[in-house]
């Protein structure tokens, strides 16, 4: 699915971030590039460099007397050995947002034009430099929250996800094609016969394969995603303590005022290579205050979208009806039980938690003595990670929901398949949804696309990548 670069114009833009800083770079990418970049640069002849150099000089205006605009270093890379598989240009100038703009407006009023979202990525797809599943780990990459989920993305942006599909597809291929062999050619006694029990034999192993990768589906999602966590509690158990320990900041007041917390407070924090969208809630109780009644609502919202909670009790004091009340009502969540205040005496009765509400998942914490962290981390690695965080970084892992539906799809219509052989439906039937398995797993890698679904990927992309 190569195409030839020559069918598109010259693309421009910023590739770093807006803003002030030591350096910016005005990537330009297309045929004209290097005689873009030779009209507007004062040094060496350009289209005389070795590739893959960085070269000084100066950006002029020819608009204006080719005075000077800004002293820079160019990078010149040649196709077919760069990021589009076009002659690329890079222009390293100083990072003010004055002399960025400037630079960027020579550029495109000097025969380039002002790049689209993800467009030089969106080039090397179209040039078979990558395919779409590494497109978007290019995304993922940039916007990794945990080294783990760099590790991920890194992972699939190395091809092999995609080596995966591709062998899967292979397998689809060839059992069509002995399908096809002996329906067109039933005399040929070269070709393996394909009868329905060697159909069902491979289907199953197909299927199999689908879903070795929807299992690592959970928790590539969670490296990706992370997890919507919610810390819930009756008011003055210690939850916005927790917050803050987690973040390593005062980010939430802290008080023995009940009801301080009137909103939730959300934000993302490293935990065991996990992120962690943390939500602290309003504590949970019944109240005349109408604020804080909002908030109780809103905390009781939060926990029906979480997909992790941290249920906060106070372990110096026996279990109050609040405190049931909210082990009821996370009964059906994963959760996470800490008991707080164990510096001082304990009085919660930890074998009812057990017996009359399920709790398996209990840690013993204290904020004043800051511990706990260790174990809840150990814990929450066990709950997502059945085989540890650390032994999934070089797993094949499905991190993207665009490519657990398509997968999922993919495997319904392989049970298709099967049901249907099983029923006694002749293969050359059987086989319209073994080819419809084919294509979703295509649309993985991009192997078969439409422009809508381009237009909506890429567009998510920012502008200079």
């Amino acid at each position: 699915m190569t195409l030839i670069t020559t069918d598109y114009d010259t693309i421009a833009a910023v590739s770093t971030p807006a803003g002030v800083g030591g350096i910016s770079i005005v990537r330009i990418s297309g045929s004209d590039a290097l005689k873009i970049a030779q009209k507007i640069y004062r040094g060496k002849q350009l289209d005389q460099v070795t590739t893959d150099t960085i070269n000084y000089g100066h950006i002029i205006d020819p608009a204006n007397d080719n005075s000077e605009v800004d002293e820079v270093m160019v990078s010149v890379m040649r196709a077919p050995k760069t990021y589009t598989k076009e002659d690329i240009i890079e222009i390293n100038c100083h990072g003010g947002i004055q002399v960025t703009n400037k630079v960027l407006q020579i550029v495109l009023r000097n025969g380039a034009r002002m790049a689209e979202p993800g467009e030089f990525t969106k080039r090397a797809f179209l040039n078979g430099r990558i395919d779409l599943s590494q497109s978007e780990a290019v995304m993922d990459l940039i916007d990794a929250k945990t080294d783990e989920a760099r590790k991920a993305a890194l992972n699939q942006l190395d091809g092999n996800l995609s080596a995966v599909i591709k062998k899967l597809r292979q397998k689809i291929v060839d059992l069509l094609a002995n399908v096809e062999v002996n329906i067109d050619y039933p005399e040929y006694d070269g070709a393996e016969e394909v009868t329905s029990k060697l159909m069902l034999e491979r289907a199953r192993e197909i299927k199999t394969d689908i879903n070795h990768l929807l299992d690592t589906a959970q928790q590539g999602k969670v490296l990706r995603d992370g997890l919507n966590t919610a810390i819930v509690g009756r008011p003055n158990v210690g939850k916005s303590s927790l917050l803050n320990r987690l973040l390593h900041e005062e980010k939430a007041i802290v008080t023995d005022v009940p009801g301080t917390t009137r909103d939730v407070l959300d934000e993302y924090v490293n935990v065991a290579g996990v992120p962690l969208h943390l939500v602290d809630t309003a504590g949970i109780r019944d109240t005349e205050d109408k604020v804080e009644k909002i908030g109780v609502g809103r905390s009781r919202d939060a926990i029906k979208q979480s997909d992790l909670v941290l249920l906060v009790l106070n372990a110096n004091e026996p279990l109050t009806d609040e405190d049931r009340e909210l082990l009821d009502l996370t009964q059906n969540n994963k959760r996470i039980i800490l008991l707080n205040k164990t510096d001082l005496d304990e009085h919660l009765d930890i074998t009812e938690l057990k017996q009359n509400y399920g709790a398996s998942e209990i840690i013993k914490t204290s904020a004043i003595a800051e511990n706990g962290t260790k174990s809840l981390e150990d814990t929450i690695s066990k709950l997502f990670f059945t085989k540890g965080i650390a032994s999934t970084q070089n797993d094949v892992m499905v991190t993207n929901a665009r490519h657990i539906s398509l997968l999922q799809q993919a495997l319904d219509s392989v049970q298709t398949v099967i049901d249907g052989v099983e029923s006694g439906l002749p293969v050359d039937i059987a086989q319209i949804d073994l080819h419809s398995a084919w294509d979703y797993l295509g649309e993985i890698t991009g192997d078969s696309y439409d422009d809508e679904l381009m237009d909506q990927l890429f567009e998510k992309f920012c502008i200079g990548k």
